[in-house]
């Protein structure tokens, strides 16, 4: 048996780690989840500049992704309406509506310009083995910016979750910019379908917001739904109206969807209703305001960790100037590889070094004749001399070449060079303000194309006031008691006790001391001659002080207990007195005057003496009673309040 334990704790921590590192979570260096990234990459080895099938792209990503079709046609879908990474041609849903995007082989996309200068640099890429072995895909890709921030993301792995809000583009290049430049800096949500967010509970990403939707409310009797709140669509949004108008929370005479690339949901109100007045209700009974709660959990280092907005940016913000810095290297290798070569065909030709190899008959004797024939211009050549390999390249140049060379030109091309060697100098000398410069280009290239969709914020930040769903219900239910059957409820019959909302609670203090809190019944047994049946407020009854008089068990002497129900469990009962004890009467009055009257017994000659329920402390609902008399009570007569 503990070998099998054994397998299956193994074989579960292997699976949850693979989910939490290979498929819900995204990566902090790049931004994306496994299938994001291989979804890319396949665009990138597909770009031609053309537009593909989707389908053809799902099937060449399935040489990287080994989990099918739909998986990844789900997630480039996704991806694609992010208006970010991937241009579209066809239907790929409705953001609005919900609608879904049609089939893969009727639609097409290709890789954007802007997701190349993101991620695309396949030198400075680390690769490992696809699944099967057969080819090569990306580790992680060199992102330039927080893809994680400005896309956002969602995933529920093993004992885990995310929930990243996305935030606008240039939003966050700014804040990378105040980062670099050691100046404050502050990120909030933005969302694409617009509406309001309230932020002062952010907590930098690791809080909750409250999202609304954007009303046109000056129509008196119709209100018109702009802008959604982020994670509705108009079908949910319109479902939800419907059920609080069923519900009897709202009054409508109907809605309709106008909806086509911009939200338009039409409310029309019911006679005597007008807009002003059901706003708070659209905003405390359906999807026009949500909650959401945000946990900023992403794959750092190969861990899972939990970190802020601001932790990001400056992550990022370092990322980048590592990034730009092995770019500039990389380049400067090149371009003085070059160089070097350029130097060499020079003098190859300039100075005819090739009629050395015209008398040799080995292939070593034509190296050596070569390298011989550049010793007197070494110091031109510099220290990296002449190797076996750059011979090899010099004999490969063709004879047209030679003939056709242009001093000229070569040396233009030599001094470019050059000048672009001290261009990169001065780039690797002031590093950070090289990166700034970088982020204003994407910038730059994020305004100048509005089909990036990033540009002026959505979103309308700030705080509002929430609502108060018992404030905007009215309190015209008839909350009833049945003292004789014991009954309560708004579908029995008896006393009326108050007028309730459908969302307030009920306290019943029963005969025999116990007490519950329960929602709002139709009808339910609290049993006959309750003492105490009210709305469960708790601001009310934390200034409510309940005076218990009861009778001890055994002895049958008077007991007080002063006590504030404050806090409960629904559905829990819960005991005033000690069991067996028998109430005589229970109050909520602070101040008043009561009689005890005492069962009648040989030599007994004081029956009945008043008490001040004032003169006696207020105690926890756990603590007993106070004991008014070493005498057996048969019955308590409450008088007046003292004045």
């Amino acid at each position: 048996m503990a070998y099998i334990k054994n397998i299956f704790d193994r074989n579960f921590l292997e699976y949850a780690s693979y989910v939490i590192k290979d498929r819900a979570i995204p990566d902090l260096e790049d931004g994306l989840k496994p299938v994001q990234r291989r979804i890319l990459h396949s665009l990138f080895e597909m770009d031609d500049g053309k537009f593909h099938k989707v389908a053809n792209v799902v099937g060449h990503c399935m040489k990287y992704h080994p989990h099918g079709d739909a998986s990844i046609g789900s997630a480039l879908v996704v991806l694609a309406n992010k208006d970010l990474f991937i241009d579209r041609q066809g239907n790929f849903g409705n953001l609005y509506t919900g609608d879904e995007a049609s089939a893969p082989r009727y639609i097409e996309c290709r890789a954007t310009p802007f997701s190349k200068d993101i991620f695309y640099n396949p030198k400075l890429t680390e690769w490992a083995d696809s699944y099967d072995g057969r080819n090569r895909e990306p580790v992680m890709f060199p992102a330039k910016i927080p893809v994680v921030l400005v896309t956002g993301a969602e995933g529920i792995a093993v004992g885990m979750s995310t929930k990243i809000l996305p935030h606008n583009a240039i939003e966050v290049l700014e804040a990378e910019i105040a980062c670099l430049s050691g100046k404050k800096f502050q990120l909030f949500p933005d969302f694409p379908t617009g509406g309001y967010v309230d932020i002062s509970d952010y907590r930098d990403g690791n809080g909750k917001v409250m999202v609304r939707a954007k009303l046109d409310t000056s129509d008196p009797k119709r209100i018109l739904v702009t802008e959604l709140p982020f994670g509705s669509t108009t079908e949910s949004l319109i479902n939800s109206v419907e059920a609080a108008a069923k519900a009897g929370r709202l009054k409508i005479l109907g809605i309709n969807d106008f909806t086509t690339d911009k939200a338009e949901i039409e409310i029309k109100l019911a006679r005597g209703v007008y807009s002003q007045e059901t706003v708070d209700a659209l905003f405390a009974f359906t999807e026009c305001e949500q909650s959401i709660s945000v946990n900023l959990l992403v794959i750092k280092d190969g861990l899972p960790v939990v970190m802020t907005v601001t932790e990001v940016i400056k992550y990022h913000a370092k990322q980048l100037v590592k990034i730009l810095t092995r770019e500039l290297e990389l380049e400067k290798r090149e371009l003085l590889d070059k160089l070097h070569l350029r130097t060499l065909e020079r003098i190859f030709i300039e100075e005819r070094i090739y009629k050395g190899i015209e008398k040799m008959k080995t292939a070593k004797g034509v190296t050596d004749a070569v390298i011989q024939g550049f010793k007197p211009f070494l110091k031109e050549v510099g220290q990296r001399g002449v190797s076996e390999d750059d011979v090899e390249h010099l004999l490969r140049i063709p004879i047209r070449r030679i003939s056709l060379y242009d001093i000229n030109r070569a040396h233009d091309e030599m001094r470019q060079i050059q000048e672009r060697i001290k261009e990169i100098n001065s780039h690797l000398k002031n590093i950070v303000a090289y990166s700034v410069s970088c982020l204003k280009g994407l910038i730059a290239k994020i305004k100048a194309n509005e089909e990036l969709g990033h540009g002026a914020r959505k979103t309308t930040a700030g705080a509002f006031a929430k609502i108060d769903v018992k404030e905007v219900v009215k309190r015209d239910v008839d909350l009833r008691y049945d003292k004789k059957t014991g009954y309560m409820g708004t579908n029995v019959g008896g006393e009326k006790i108050a007028e309730v909302s459908p969302f307030d609670r009920i306290l019943a203090v029963r005969k025999n001391g116990m007490y519950s809190v329960t929602d709002l019944p139709e009808k339910a047994f609290a049993g006959a001659d309750a003492w105490w049946i009210g709305v469960a407020d708790k601001e009310v009854l934390s200034k409510t002080i309940f005076t218990i008089i009861y009778r001890e068990k055994g002895t049958g002497f008077p007991c007080i207990k002063r006590c504030i129900i404050e806090g409960w469990i629904m559905n829990k009962d819960y005991f005033l007195v000690p069991d067996g004890a028998v109430i005589l009467h229970v109050d909520t009055r602070a101040k008043f005057i009561f009689s005890v009257k005492y069962t009648p017994k040989p030599r007994l000659k004081v029956l009945s003496e008043d008490f001040k329920a004032q003169d006696y402390n207020v105690r926890g609902l756990k603590a007993g009673g106070i004991r008014l008399a070493n005498k057996e009570a048969a019955k308590v007569v409450p008088g007046g309040k003292e004045k």
